[in-house]
């Protein structure tokens, strides 16, 4: 007996789009700097000494300076609009070296960024990217850049594409680029393949001593959830308890555990959810007190659903009623078991019910509510068993001493071929029972008869 938690293993929680604002903006800002500072140094040397032709590629005219200087002067001031017609009137390939190019598209990148107009910046990022001369360092933060934006974009597949790229570039890479790349793998539904660089941004995270963070665990659960993975689902769920305990990882494991069909670990881990207060919806209890009667502790689970329909938080519908019913007759409680039952058949349209609530009183030897009860569920209909129920009906009949009325009950039962049996044996005991009560009535009306003779006798002796 399973009770699958759906909707709770597959919880992904993948990071939106606009977290990599701030990274990506860093990352821009820093590329922008370490370029100009570059460009700086070189255009100091220019003014101490000759340069070859080498050295004057990697510098900046200072023309070309003071136009970059007043652009960044805008740029500190957030004049962006400024910033940009400073730049696009200085960006000209045909007059400017290959580096000078690069300081300009830089700059132009950050400033369409920070206008919010990622297609322009993208665009400044990618005739950038294509300078051959390009400086390998600039060029591979660069490229990051890219695809971040190009995530950001939603351009998936270019993205990976990029950071394919930049992989080969970086021989140390951080943690974060791996998930980076995970997730553009989860937005093209490449699952499989999320599992690796998660894996690996883990892996360099500890060597480095960084904490792994919680969102990346949840996406490792999302990708081995989807190739049903589900013994790593449960190991990564337990992690998750452990630093991050959570209602959801509670039932996430749950969930697990059901699937791998370890059903004493999932009857504790929900239990563990009910201890700490964590369950909420009427599911959730009614579920727990289904999981604490495949326990056989059917005690629990009444209390369970008595406490929390009381409460309201578990509806007053029959199918609620019945579970309560059946909890409390399975914890030999049958008198508690009444008023679920009563209500439950109340509320039912078939006489499944009726029937039941006949039985439990039949158990408490309340013999006319057996009787009453059982006779609405006949009413009703819709029964699995009506045959079962006739021979509740006889039974409570007979304890009744109306014996034809009981008789009659146990006949229609032998109309079925499973119940004919039994139910001959009950009207075998009837007419025992009659003909046994036939037979003291006879007795006694002899002995009263003889008594009445010998009262009879002594009167006529007396008088004489």
């Amino acid at each position: 007996m399973h009770y699958i938690l759906a909707g709770i293993t597959s919880d992904t929680r993948i990071f939106p789009m606009k977290q990599f604002r701030e990274l990506t903006v860093t990352l821009a800002a820093v590329a922008a700097a370490s370029l100009f500072l570059a460009s700086t140094a070189a255009l100091a040397q220019d003014d101490q000494q000759d340069t070859t032709k080498t050295k004057q590629a990697q510098a900046v005219s200072k023309e070309v300076y003071d136009q970059i200087q007043k652009a960044q002067e805008a740029v500190d001031a957030k004049n962006y609009t400024e910033a940009l017609r400073m730049l696009n009137r200085l960006y000209d390939p045909d007059k400017l070296t290959e580096y000078e190019q690069a300081n300009v598209l830089n700059y132009l990148g950050f400033v369409y960024y920070n206008m919010e107009d990622v297609p322009k910046a993208i665009n400044a990022y990618e005739r950038m990217v294509a300078i051959p001369s390009l400086e390998p360092q600039l060029l591979k933060s660069t490229t990051y850049t890219l695809a971040q934006l190009y995530t950001m974009e939603e351009q998936y597949s270019k993205a990976l594409v990029t950071l394919d790229k930049w992989f080969v570039m970086e021989t140390n890479p951080a943690p974060e680029p791996f998930i980076l790349k995970a997730q553009n793998l989860y937005q093209v539904e490449r699952y499989a393949d999320m599992i690796e660089p998660i894996e690996n941004a883990m892996r360099v995270a500890e060597a480095r001593n960084k904490a792994i963070k919680e969102d990346w665990y949840v996406l490792l659960n999302f990708a081995y959830f989807q190739q049903e993975n589900y013994r790593k689902v449960r190991d990564i769920q337990k992690i998750l308890l452990e630093n991050w305990p959570k209602k959801r990882y509670w039932f996430s494991l749950a969930g697990a555990y059901t699937e791998l069909g370890e059903d004493d670990n999932l009857i504790a881990a929900y239990d563990a959810a009910h201890t700490q207060g964590l369950l909420e919806k009427e599911s959730e209890f009614v579920t727990m007190a289904q999981l604490y009667l495949q326990r056989e502790v059917p005690y629990k689970a009444a209390m369970l659903l008595e406490e929390e329909m009381e409460s309201g938080r578990v509806g007053s519908e029959a199918s609620n009623y019945r579970l309560l019913s059946q909890a409390w007759m399975l914890a030999q409680e049958d008198a508690k078991a009444i008023p679920a039952l009563e209500q439950a058949a109340r509320l039912s349209s078939d006489g499944e019910l009726d029937v039941r609530l006949g039985n439990a009183y039949l158990n408490l030897t309340e013999y006319r509510d057996c009787a009453n009860a059982v006779r609405s569920g006949l009413r009703k209909g819709g029964l699995k068993n009506p045959d079962n129920a006739q021979i509740s009906l006889g039974m409570c009949l007979y304890n009744l001493r109306e014996y034809e009325q009981a008789r009659n009950a146990f006949r229609e039962a032998a109309r079925f071929d499973k119940s004919r049996r039994v139910s001959n044996q009950w009207i075998s005991v009837i007419d025992a029972e009659v003909e046994r009560n036939r037979a003291i009535e006879q007795a006694r009306a002899a002995a009263e008869k003889k008594r009445q003779e010998v009262e009879a006798r002594r009167a006529r002796s007396d008088r004489a």
